[in-house]
C-alpha cells in the first residue's frame, strides 16, 4: 500500500476486514486456480490412458488398480481440499496456520512421489502436463503465504507457540460465517469440478483392472 493510499484510508475512516479478504481470496483465487488446472491435468491423464498404463503404489488409496497411478490426484485432493475447508469455515489461528503448514509440506512429498512413479512408468508425461503439475503444486504455498500475510498477528502467536491466546489451539467458528447457500454452491463446484472427473478416472482405472484379471483368469482356464 502506498503512502498516499494509506492517508486516503485514514482520511474517510475506511477500514478493510481481513476476514472478507481471506474470503474473497479463496473463493474467487485459489478455487479458480485449482479447478482450471486440475481439469487440464486430468484431461492429460485420459489422452495419455492411464488406466493402461501408469498405476499407483497407495494400495490404500486405489485398491483396485495396483499398477496405475489413479489415486494418487485423490490423496493431494484432500491434501488441499481440507486445509481450504477449515479456512473457509473457522477463524485463522495457530491451529489452522499448522494445519495449512502440514497440508502444505505433505502435498509437496506427494506431488514429488506422484510425478516419479508417472515417470516410471510406461504413461507418457508431457511437458505440458508437467508445467500443470508445476503451478498445483505451488496452489498451497500461495494460500500460506497470503494467509500469513493478512494474519501476522497469527503467525507471531504461532511463533510464540500460542501464548497468552486461549483460542491459539482449538477451531473457532468464523465471526462471520458464509451462508448455507454459499457453502453449499462451493460444495457443489468442488463436487463437479474435482470430485466427478477424479472419481471418473477411479472407475476407469477399476475397471480395466478388472478385465484385466478377468483376461488373465481366461488364460490361465485354457
Amino acid at each position: 500500500m502506498s503512502r498516499g493510499q494509506a492517508a486516503e484510508i485514514s482520511a474517510t475512516g475506511a477500514t478493510v476486514d481481513v476476514g472478507d479478504v481471506t474470503t474473497r481470496y479463496l473463493l474467487y483465487g485459489l478455487l479458480p486456480g485449482w479447478f482450471v488446472p486440475g481439469l487440464a491435468d486430468w484431461v492429460m491423464r485420459r489422452r495419455t490412458r492411464i488406466e493402461d498404463t501408469a498405476g499407483t503404489k497407495e494400495s490404500l488409496i486405489l485398491p483396485h488398480c495396483p499398477k496405475g497411478r489413479g489415486g494418487t490426484p485423490t490423496l493431494m485432493m484432500a491434501q488441499v481440499g481440507l486445509p481450504i475447508a477449515f479456512t473457509l469455515r473457522y477463524e485463522v489461528n495457530p491451529l489452522l496456520l499448522s494445519v495449512q503448514l502440514g497440508g502444505a509440506a505433505v502435498h509437496e512429498a506427494t506431488a514429488l512421489w506422484d510425478v516419479k512413479t508417472a515417470v516410471d512408468s510406461d504413461r507418457e508425461v508431457r511437458p505440458v502436463e508437467q508445467h500443470i503439475h508445476s503451478f498445483l503444486e505451488s496452489l498451497p504455498f500461495a494460500a500460506l503465504a497470503s494467509l500469513m500475510c493478512l494474519h501476522s498477528d497469527q503467525v507471531r502467536s504461532l511463533l510464540r507457540g500460542g501464548r497468552g491466546d486461549p483460542d491459539a489451539w482449538r477451531l473457532v467458528p468464523r465471526r462471520r460465517p458464509l451462508s448455507p447457500g454459499c457453502l453449499a454452491g462451493i460444495g457443489a463446484a468442488i463436487g463437479a469440478c474435482v470430485l466427478l472427473r477424479y472419481g471418473e478416472e477411479l472407475l476407469r482405472c477399476a475397471r480395466a483392472s478388472r478385465a484385466r484379471k478377468k483376461l488373465s483368469r481366461t488364460r490361465k482356464g485354457r
